[in-house]
C-alpha cells in the first residue's frame, strides 16, 4: 500500500528525555512541523546540536536529519509551545514515589505550564504512564487554565516504546491506542499517524481510563510472564532441571507464546520496575487486594533473582567475596541501550563491593552512567583489562559481543577460570572446552 503524502501537523513534545526526544524526532521524519520543550537549558543547546543526551540506536542520525530539515526545533518556553502546536504531546516523566505510587508532579507542572499559553483549539496528548483517572482529573484543569477553555481537549496516545528499538515501535508500532472524547481528536490523531497507519499499524479508539489502563495492563502482564519463568528457574535448581527446553516447550503453546518467557536476572530499566508498583498501589487504592498481591509477588520474584546471583558468586567463591576479584560483563538493564535505571546487573555488582568483593566492569557504552550511580566500581573499556585477574565472572547483560567473545582467550587473562550466566544465554559447551566452570542459573 502507498504511504500518502503526510499533511503536516504543527507539534509540540513536551519533556524531550527519552520517550520525548525519540517521540519528537520520529514525528519530524514523518513529515510534521515539530518543536520540542524541556526545562533545562543546557539539554536543550546539545540536542539542538543533533546531540542526544543517552544511547539509542539510529536517534542520532535522525535527530540532525530532522534538525537540519528545520522540522525540528528546540526551547524552553512554554509561551512559545502554546502559540506554536496544534497538537500537545505531553511525555514527561513519571517516577515512583516513596511509597511506589506513580510521581505526577511532572506531568501536573507541565499542564499547568502550558494550559495558559492555550488561546485556540488544540489537542494536549499524554504518553506518560499514569494511574487511570489522571487524564480525566488533567482535562478538568485544563478547562479551568486555558483561555480557550473547552476547545483545549484532552486525549491519551500511551506509548510503548522498547529501548534498544524506539525507532521502530515509534514509527511502525505493534499498535496505537488512541484514549479521545470526540471525533476531531480522533481525526487529528489519524493525521499525526497517517504514514504508519496506511502500512497497516492497527488502531484502537478507546475512552481516556480504558486507554490509560492498556500500558499498566500491557506492562504488568509481561512481567508477570518474566517473573513466572524466574520462579520456574528456581524451580529447576531445586530438582536439577533444565529451565531452557521447559521455557522453550512452554512457548510453543498458543496460548502461552515464547516472547518475554526467558529465564535470567529478570527485568529493570525505567518502566516495567516503576509501572507495576504504580499499579499495585493504584490496586490498593481501588479496594483490589487480589491484584495488588499479584503483583507484589511479580515484584518479589524479580528482585528475588538478583539476590539469588549474589548467592551463587558467594558459592563459587567458597562461601564469601570478600576480597575477591569479580569481574561483571554488562551493566546496563538491557543490551543496546545506556540506561542504568534500576538496573538489575548494577544492582548485583553493588551488592558484591559492598560485601567487600573488588568489582571490575566492562559494558559497551552505559559505563560512564554507571559510574554516577556506582562510583565504588571499576571501569573499564576494554573487555580483556575487566577480567584480568579475576577470581569469577558474571555475565550480566546479554549484549551480542558477549555471545561473541573466545572463552579460550578470557581463560588465559582470568585468575580462576569461573563464570556464572545470570543471562541464560550463553552456550557452555565452548567454556566448558575452554577449561571453565561454567554455571547457569536454572540449569544443571
Amino acid at each position: 500500500m502507498p504511504v500518502p503524502d503526510p499533511n503536516p501537523v504543527r507539534i509540540t513534545v513536551i519533556g524531550a528525555g527519552y520517550l520525548g526526544l525519540t517521540h519528537a524526532a520520529c514525528m519530524a521524519d514523518l513529515g510534521h512541523d515539530v518543536l520540542a520543550l524541556d526545562v533545562d537549558q543546557a539539554k536543550i543547546d546539545r540536542m539542538a546540536r543533533g546531540e542526544a543526551p543517552f544511547f539509542e540506536p539510529g536517534l542520532e542520525p535522525m535527530l540532525q536529519k530532522s534538525i537540519d530539515s528545520g522540522r525540528l526545533r528546540f526551547t524552553t518556553s512554554y509561551a512559545e509551545a502554546g502559540r506554536f502546536g496544534e497538537l500537545h504531546f505531553v511525555c514527561v516523566g513519571t517516577p515512583s514515589a516513596a511509597d511506589g505510587a506513580a510521581d505526577l508532579s511532572y506531568v501536573h507542572a507541565a499542564v499547568d505550564s502550558l494550559a495558559p499559553h492555550l488561546e485556540s483549539r488544540c489537542l494536549i496528548v499524554g504518553k506518560s504512564t499514569v494511574p487511570v483517572g489522571t487524564a480525566r482529573a488533567l482535562s478538568s484543569r485544563i478547562g479551568q487554565l486555558a483561555p480557550a477553555g473547552s476547545e483545549a481537549e484532552l486525549a491519551w496516545n500511551p506509548e510503548f516504546l522498547r529501548e534498544g528499538y524506539a525507532i521502530q515501535d515509534s514509527l511502525l508500532p505493534d499498535r496505537l491506542v488512541f484514549g479521545v472524547g470526540s471525533a476531531w481528536a480522533e481525526d487529528l490523531l489519524r493525521s499525526v499517524y497517517a504514514q504508519p497507519l496506511a502500512q497497516g499499524v492497527p488502531c484502537l479508539v478507546m475512552d481516556l481510563e480504558t486507554a490509560e489502563l492498556v500500558k499498566v495492563a500491557a506492562n504488568a502482564f509481561l512481567a508477570t510472564k518474566i517473573s513466572f519463568v524466574n520462579a520456574m528457574a528456581e524451580v529447576c535448581e531445586a530438582v536439577g532441571a533444565d529451565v531452557l527446553p521447559l521455557a522453550a516447550a512452554l512457548g510453543h503453546d498458543g496460548r502461552i507464546g515464547s516472547r518475554f518467557l526467558a529465564p535470567g536476572l529478570g527485568f529493570g530499566g525505567g518502566c516495567l520496575p516503576k509501572d507495576i508498583r504504580a499499579f499495585r498501589s493504584t490496586s490498593l487504592r481501588l479496594g483490589l487486594p487480589s491484584l495488588a498481591t499479584i503483583l507484589g509477588e511479580v515484584d518479589a520474584i524479580n528482585m528475588g533473582r538478583r539476590a539469588r546471583v549474589v548467592e551463587l558468586a558467594r558459592s563459587a567463591l567458597g562461601g564469601s567475596v570478600a576480597a575477591r576479584r569479580v569481574a561483571a560483563l554488562g551493566i546496563a538493564f538491557k543490551p543496546d541501550s545506556d540506561d542504568v535505571r534500576d538496573s538489575a546487573s548494577l544492582d548485583v555488582c553493588g551488592r558484591l563491593a559492598r560485601e567487600g568483593a573488588v568489582v571490575s566492569v566492562h559494558d559497551p557504552v552505559a559505563t560512564a552512567n554507571a559510574a554516577v550511580v556506582e562510583p565504588s566500581l571499576t571501569y573499564s573499556a576494554n573487555l580483556m583489562e575487566t577480567v584480568a585477574g579475576a577470581d569469577l565472572v558474571l555475565h550480566l547483560t546479554e549484549w551480542q559481543e558477549y555471545r561473541a567473545v573466545d572463552p579460550a582467550a578470557l581463560a588465559l587473562a582470568v585468575a580462576e577460570p569461573k563464570i556464572i550466566d545470570a543471562r541464560c544465554i550463553l552456550d557452555p559447551g565452548p567454556w566448558r572446552a575452554a577449561g571453565w566452570s561454567f554455571q547457569a542459573v536454572g540449569r544443571p
